[in-house]
């Protein structure tokens, strides 16, 4: 069974870019750097040689995982989501009920979370606390720092 990774299209193309510029540029400084350390001399004792093939090997590193997940991405349309239940791309609103406090989060995947702009992995223990959740329902959700309690007080699409 395959793994997909449900993103955004916007999520989608920024992950095509960033691929696009690694093979292309990130390549090329790549082999640069390996040139100009080789012609240093003996590579036995090169450090530089040695850091630029693992800064390669980096770099393949990413350009392999990106590759992976655009052939396993599914682009949802968010138009076509359904908002009286909370999954993923839903903006969801909650109310920490010892705090009082509320807090609106997008819930996305694993590669486009970003927890300085509230968009929270699905798969975090908050986001799968709340999917497939209500507004009006109360959940308890494990987190490092223990047991939190909220209540789904909204929820919309986009």
């Amino acid at each position: 069974m395959a793994n997909y990774t449900y993103l955004t299209q916007g999520g989608y193309d920024r992950l095509k870019l960033e691929l696009e510029e690694l093979k292309t540029t990130g390549r090329g400084e790549a082999a640069r750097a390996i040139a100009e350390a080789r012609s240093q001399g003996d590579l036995s004792e090169n450090a530089e040689y040695d850091a630029a093939k693992e800064a390669q090997g980096l770099l393949e590193l990413r350009i392999n995982e990106l590759e992976t997940t655009l052939a396993n991405a599914r682009v949802i349309d968010e138009s076509q989501l359904d908002d009286s239940k909370v999954a993923i791309l839903s903006n969801v609103t909650i109310k920490n009920l010892k705090t009082g406090k509320e807090i609106t989060y997008k819930l996305v995947s694993e590669t486009e979370a970003d927890a300085k702009q509230a968009r929270i992995s699905v798969t975090s223990p908050i986001g799968q606390g709340l999917l497939g959740k209500v507004i009006g329902d109360v959940v308890q959700i494990q987190t490092p720092g223990g047991v939190l309690e909220f209540e789904v007080t909204g929820i919309s699409i986009g």
